[in-house]
């Protein structure tokens, strides 16, 4: 069984809001969940993997300016900021951070409630320390 673990974190690296989709489910999904519980903040950092125009329109109509590189076979190119787009390395630091969590990690826990919870149980420590 696959799963997508979709996170929201500060600008320390610290988890906010986690929401844990199917692995054959859309990325999409995972952004449309997270999107009403995002913080008010000036900048949203993300992958590849979440550039969609209508997400980009969601998170301007809140008054948030993506920075969110295009897909590779999107026809028209899409401008970010380079130099700010190098600070998603704390998502990827935060995501590591619950990987050494050997629960997380091998993902022992079949049913998708019970490995939230273990996911929310690490995250909660890691935000604390």
């Amino acid at each position: 069984m696959n799963t997508k673990l979709h996170a929201i974190c500060d600008s320390q690296g610290r988890p906010l809001n986690l929401f844990v989709t199917a692995g054959q489910v859309s990325d999409y999904i995972g952004a449309r969940a997270l999107l009403s519980s995002l913080p008010d903040v000036e900048w949203l950092l993300g992958d590849r993997r979440y550039d969609a125009d209508w997400f980009r329109e969601a998170l301007e109509d809140k008054g948030i300016r993506a920075c969110i590189p295009g897909r590779k076979q999107r026809k028209t190119t899409v401008k970010y900021d380079k130099r700010r787009d190098k600070r998603r390395n704390r998502i990827e630091i935060m995501f590591g951070r619950l990987k050494d969590w050997r629960r997380v990690a091998t993902r022992y826990d079949r049913c998708p409630k019970v490995f939230l919870s273990a996911i929310a149980l690490a995250a909660t420590v890691i935000y604390c320390l």
